[in-house]
C-alpha cells in the first residue's frame, strides 16, 4: 500500500513515549508532519530528529505538529527522546501496521544484502486529514527546512 498527495491520511493510534498514545485524530484542524525513520539513536535518525527539534518553534508558528514513527519500542523512544531533548511525540509501530499503511515498510539493500526496513519518509497532512506533500527516500540535510516551507505554504 502507498499514500500519495491528495489521499486521506490513514488514521492510527499508537503507543508513544512517556507512556502515552498518539492518534492522528488528535490533530484535527492542525497541520501534521508525520515522519517515519528507521531506528532510534543512529546517526541519520538522530540528525533528522534534532533538525525537527530545532525547527519546532518555526513549525509552531505555522500551526504544524511533528510526530516521529519507527518500529522501536516505547522504552527505546523514551531514552532517545531524553538523550536528545526531543520536543515532539515519538510513536511506536512495533507490529508495522502503520508503516504498511503509509507504504514505508519496503525492501532495502545494503552491501548486496536485501532486507525489509523503514524507508525514511515524511508526510505533510493538512487539518482535514488530507496528504498535501510526500517525501520518500529522504536525505536528512535540509529536509526539516523543506518541510517547514511546505507547511507554511498551507497557511
Amino acid at each position: 500500500m502507498s499514500v500519495d498527495v491528495g489521499d486521506k491520511a490513514p488514521s492510527f493510534t499508537l503507543p508513544a513515549d512517556g507512556g502515552g498514545k498518539v492518534s492522528l485524530k488528535d490533530f484535527k484542524g492542525k497541520t501534521v508532519v508525520l515522519y517515519f525513520y528507521p531506528k532510534d539513536d543512529t546517526s541519520g535518525c538522530t540528525a533528522e530528529a534534532c533538525a525537527f527539534r530545532d525547527a519546532l518553534p518555526d513549525f509552531s508558528k505555522v500551526d504544524a505538529e511533528i510526530v516521529g514513527i519507527s518500529k522501536d519500542p516505547v522504552k527505546k523512544h523514551d531514552k532517545f527522546k531524553e538523550k536528545y531533548e526531543l520536543n515532539f511525540p515519538l510513536a511506536s509501530d512495533e507490529d508495522g501496521a502503520v508503516c504498511e499503511a503509509y507504504g514505508t515498510w519496503v525492501e532495502k539493500s545494503m552491501y548486496g544484502r536485501k532486507y525489509m526496513g523503514i524507508e525514511r519518509s515524511t508526510f505533510l497532512i493538512d487539518g482535514k486529514g488530507v496528504v498535501r506533500n510526500v517525501w520518500r527516500k529522504v536525505k536528512v540535510p535540509g529536509h526539516a527546512d523543506e518541510v517547514l516551507k511546505a507547511a507554511a505554504a498551507l497557511k
